[in-house]
This record gives structure tokens, C-alpha cells and sequence, in this order.
């Protein structure tokens, strides 16, 4: 049954390569960094020349419900049983993370500049942050978000304060390549051994990722205690890892839960071409932080994984049931 579930979803949401989920079991925290309320809301918002409260945190909450979404899709297909627990940035704390035994913690991108949150929400994260000693992975705004709790500051793509350029600015967005500065580092594991469809050959180079980007600002430096790991075109900090024997964080700039599209899906915002990239970084996170924390025994064993999906059923390079080869 187990074997003929995970054929259905890897052919639906990869046409390139078998996925079969390395970790049996897993307790994760999604922390929700979107605004919740009016409450959470700074002074200075409130001078800007959009200001309208309601409006605010209704785009705020409409954008946390997609991209928690795709977080935890990440998560339950990644875990054959996984245990996930939503909760927003104003509930996190280490008595919550302690009493749900969490193994690891994901934090979600964000909207808003971060001088217009309230300054608690933000004094709170950065307690937390530095204390912590459960693994977290950081996406966008999260990373920007870990980045300043440790010493960077956030500006824009081309260096300037976010409130000397609230609109305007320059952006990455869409797919885009971002160059591995430390291959050897295991968030990257199988990066480079890329399947033979078309669609994924676009470069016979080396440590590339082609991952989704979608953000206007950046961290100015690597925080301190980090280990800079990938670089973009506009953005430098692209990813960053901090390891000591009681912390291990990485951060990404780029979107790496735009993964498991659905290529049946008839809406025009879904990305026919999936982030194989992203995947293959989460996945690799999941596995890390179990091992970091010296909980191997989650970890699905070799003969699981054989028996997750028969080799014969492999999809082929030309694509399956109707889609396109290429993805493009």
C-alpha cells in the first residue's frame, strides 16, 4: 500500500526522478512569520502612505496560508509519518518547542519590511534564535530574519535602508541560478547528480542550483558565526549555515518549499517546472538535523527504501501522461 501511495504522488509531482522519502518518522515546527493581527503592526507602519490596517493583514494572512501550505506539503512528502505543528512567530518559544519534542523547526518567508513589525515579535525571535538548540531551517524572510538576529542588517538589493525604498526596487524573482561557494557541505548532497530528462541538462557546470526567487531585499554581510555556502546574481548571501556543537542553522534567500507542483492542475500560478533544487535542500535538511541531534533511528533504512517504489516503475525522460518533456 505504503509502495503504491508514494508511486502516485512521485509521478504526479516529479517526472524526472523516483523520490522515495529517507525519513520514517519526524516532529516538525512550521513558525508562521506573516502578521497575524493589527496588534503586531509598528508605529511607523502606521505613517505610511498605504497604511490601512485590515487590508494589511488580510493579504498577510491570504499569502501565510499558501506558503505554510507549501511548507508543510514539503514536510508530509518528504516524512513517511511526519508530526507537524503550525504555529505563528508570536507563539514561539522554547517551553512550545520543548514540550512538542520538536526535531526541527522551519521558519516561513515574510511580506513586510521588518521595522513595520511590532519590535517585540522581533526581540522575542532573536532570544529564541540564540538559544535555541533545535535545528532550523530559515526561508526568505526567515533567513533575513536569522541574519539580523546575529549581526547583519537587511537592506535592499542594491544597499539601501528599506525605508528610504519601500517601492521600487530591484528584485529577483522567478527561477533563477544561484552558484554553491561550499559543495561539500551536506545540505548538497546529490545536487549534481542530476537525472537524464532534458529539462534538468540546462548547464553542464558544476554546483549550480536553479532555485525560486522572489524577494526585494537581502542581508548586507555574513552574520557572524555563519558559514556562507551560495551566492546569486544581485544577492551574495544566498545561504549560510551556522554549526557549533549546540546550534545548527541554515539559511536560504531563495523559496526551496516551491516544490511537488501539481502538473494536473489547470491554475496559473502553479509552476510546471518543479524546483528539483529546493527538494533535494529540504530533504537534505530533515536528514541533517535528525543526525545532529543523534536521532538516526528515524531515518528510513536502505531496505525501506528500496521497497518505497519498484524500480521498473521509473518514469522515463519523456515525461508521463500527457506532459511535456522538456517542462517548459
Amino acid at each position: 500500500m505504503m509502495g503504491q501511495a508514494n508511486e502516485t504522488w512521485s509521478d504526479k509531482y516529479c517526472v524526472y526522478e523516483i523520490i522515495r522519502p529517507r525519513i520514517r518518522s519526524m516532529r516538525v515546527i512550521l513558525v508562521d512569520n506573516l502578521l497575524a493581527d493589527e496588534s503586531q503592526i509598528s508605529e511607523a507602519a502606521r505613517k505610511e502612505p498605504d497604511f490601512h490596517p485590515g487590508k494589511w493583514v488580510r493579504l498577510e494572512r491570504m499569502i501565510a496560508s499558501m506558503a505554510m501550505g507549501n511548507i508543510e506539503n514539503n514536510v508530509r512528502k518528504l516524512i513517511r509519518v511526519p508530526e507537524v505543528k503550525v504555529v505563528h512567530l508570536s507563539a514561539l518559544s522554547e517551553s512550545l518547542v520543548r514540550e512538542f519534542d520538536a526535531d526541527a523547526i522551519i521558519l516561513s518567508g515574510t511580506l513586510r519590511d521588518f521595522d513595520l513589525y511590532a519590535q517585540d515579535l522581533i526581540d522575542n525571535f532573536n532570544n529564541f534564535i540564540k538559544q535555541t538548540r533545535i535545528p532550523v531551517l530559515a526561508i526568505c524572510g526567515g533567513h533575513q530574519m536569522v541574519g539580523q538576529a546575529f549581526g547583519a542588517t537587511i537592506v535592499t538589493l542594491d544597499n539601501k535602508p528599506p525605508a528610504e525604498k519601500r517601492t521600487g526596487r530591484m528584485v529577483e524573482y522567478q527561477y533563477r541560478f544561484v552558484k554553491i561557494t561550499d559543495a561539500d557541505d551536506p545540505i548538497f548532497l546529490g545536487v549534481d547528480d542530476r537525472p537524464s530528462a532534458r529539462w534538468q541538462n540546462y548547464t553542464i557546470r558544476k554546483h549550480l542550483l536553479r532555485v525560486w526567487q522572489n524577494h526585494g531585499l537581502q542581508l548586507d554581510r555574513l552574520p557572524e558565526g555563519f558559514k556562507h555556502l551560495a551566492r546569486g546574481y544581485l544577492s551574495e548571501i544566498q545561504m549560510m549555515v551556522r554549526k557549533t556543537s549546540d546550534q545548527l542553522i541554515y539559511g536560504v534567500q531563495f523559496h526551496i518549499e516551491k516544490s511537488f507542483q501539481d502538473w494536473a492542475a489547470d491554475k496559473y500560478w502553479d509552476h510546471r517546472n518543479e524546483s528539483r533544487d529546493g527538494r533535494l535542500i529540504f530533504d537534505n535538511f530533515l536528514v541533517e538535523a535528525l543526525r545532529f541531534l543523534g536521532r538516526e533511528d528515524k531515518l528510513a533504512s536502505n531496505i525501506d527504501l528500496e521497497t518505497v517504489v519498484p524500480t521498473s516503475k521509473a518514469v522515463k525522460a519523456g515525461g508521463s501522461s500527457g506532459t511535456p518533456a522538456t517542462g517548459f
